[in-house]
């Protein structure tokens, strides 16, 4: 099940990762940047390649959250399926803590999610190249797709939080809000908020981000003993 403050924990997720992001997607971004006409090199111009690009790349993170949300909620059905999703509850708040100690720096373990992504990514990677040259704004939307599956610890440990949300719409709702969280970063990194950009990467306001998931992954934690 999932309420209102889960919600807004992956907002914060998406929001708290600012730094995350940028060194993840800044590459992406760049690629964009040069894959954008001259002529639309503009500030309406790149919006509209950055609105497609970040739908798509929304879209797969939803995708993603509702094929796990739904594949826990069918093994509810099974005597161990409650288990099972207590289970999954458990592991997110557990991910939720080690995902705060990485963004305030005290901890780089959520890294080994990503080296296991990465062996995967370079048949995905590919299916970007297809899709260049970016001759319209839409074109960017099947490229965000793609970009969307780039190995990221963050959007796993929101996954895990998707499986155990209960239902398929669930888990898609919860990567719907972390994927609106990032929007501020990755706007920033495609030259519309260059402010914005230095404000998120403050390093008062990450720890006080950091600490908001710690917190909040301490609470799932005890909540999810509960319920065993």
């Amino acid at each position: 099940m999932i309420g209102n403050l889960d919600l807004l924990g992956a907002l914060l997720v998406g929001l708290a990762g600012a730094g995350h992001c940028i060194g993840m997607c800044g590459g992406v971004s760049a690629a964009l940047s040069m894959a954008i006409p001259p002529a639309r090199q503009h500030f309406w111009g790149r919006l509209g390649y950055l609105l497609y690009y970040n739908l798509g790349r929304i879209l797969s993170y939803v995708l993603a959250g509702a094929l796990v949300g739904g594949l826990l909620a069918t093994t509810g059905e099974l005597g161990a399926g409650k288990h099972a999703i207590a289970g999954l509850r458990l592991l997110a708040a557990l991910l939720m803590i080690a995902l705060g100690l990485y963004l305030a720096g005290w901890w780089q373990g959520i890294l080994l999610l990503e080296r296991l992504g990465a062996r995967v990514w370079p048949h995905i990677q590919p299916l970007a190249g297809k899709c260049l040259p970016l001759d319209a704004p839409w074109q960017a939307l099947p490229f965000g797709m793609v970009w969307g599956w780039l190995p990221c610890g963050l959007v796993y440990s929101m996954l895990t939080w998707s499986a155990a949300a209960g239902s398929a719409g669930k888990g898609a709702l919860i990567m719907l809000c972390f994927g609106l969280g990032t929007l501020p970063t990755l706007f920033a990194l495609g030259g519309l908020a260059d402010r914005l950009r230095y404000w998120l990467t403050l390093r008062s306001l990450r720890l006080a981000g950091a600490l908001l998931l710690i917190v909040y992954g301490l609470h799932t934690l005890v909540v999810g003993f509960a319920s065993l």
